[in-house]
């Protein structure tokens, strides 16, 4: 799975990468970018911490590496919940204050805004829950949260497809059909995953009270 997550990953920190370049090399400044060059910082901070999320985020899905190395596990934990909420806001800032594409429909930006507070929401809930020592709950959350932040990687598989059948991009209505089925599948992959884990309990369910003798 880490492997797969990082392969996954690659999408968003390969083009992170190639925006910051663009962005620190001075050009060239087009129709998408000027409005990364007009306000710089909340792109580069989305692109910085959505890197460090989608890596260390992957590894935390490898359990022997959690077994091997609990400290590990904790520290990249306490840069990841940070670095996917500044992920979260950034994107959440993006959305609302840069300037709209003429492909981005009212549909995306109101569906970006619901991902945006959901993962804000799960990386929240996620943390509380370790600080309760609630594992159970700490590690759904945190995958749905994942789940909600890797929407680029799996967007270029949904996307793909439209591309190669059309010969084009797809409209603003496809568009953002398209990037919300991203979304939906993410979130359905963690969700399966989450109940099927051994332990795991049903939403809304509360753990056991300790039974004593």
């Amino acid at each position: 799975m880490p492997a797969g997550l990082i392969a996954l990953s690659a999408v968003p920190v390969v083009a992170g990468a190639a925006r910051l370049s663009q962005l620190t090399g001075g050009g060239p400044v087009t129709a998408d970018s000027a409005r990364y060059f007009a306000t710089p910082f909340p792109v580069v901070a989305h692109i910085v911490a959505v890197t460090l999320f989608s890596l260390l985020g992957a590894l935390q899905f490898a359990p022997a590496l959690r077994r091997r190395a609990p400290r590990w596990h904790r520290v990249s934990g306490r840069v990841l919940v940070p670095a996917g909420l500044v992920t979260a806001l950034s994107g959440l800032w993006m959305t609302l204050f840069y300037p709209h594409m003429p492909d981005d429909s009212a549909l995306l930006v109101g569906v970006r805004l619901a991902v945006s507070g959901g993962m804000i929401v799960s990386i929240v809930l996620g943390f509380t829950a370790i600080r309760r020592r609630d594992i159970t709950r700490h590690r759904a959350w945190m995958a749905r949260g994942y789940a909600l932040g890797m929407g680029a990687g799996t967007q270029v598989l949904t996307i793909l497809p439209w591309v190669v059948v059309t010969g084009g991009q797809p409209g603003p209505l496809p568009r953002a059909l398209l990037m919300t089925l991203a979304w939906v599948i993410n979130l359905a992959v963690a969700e399966w995953a989450v109940r099927r884990r051994p332990g795991a309990r049903k939403p809304g369910t509360r753990k056991p009270a300790p039974v004593t003798p």
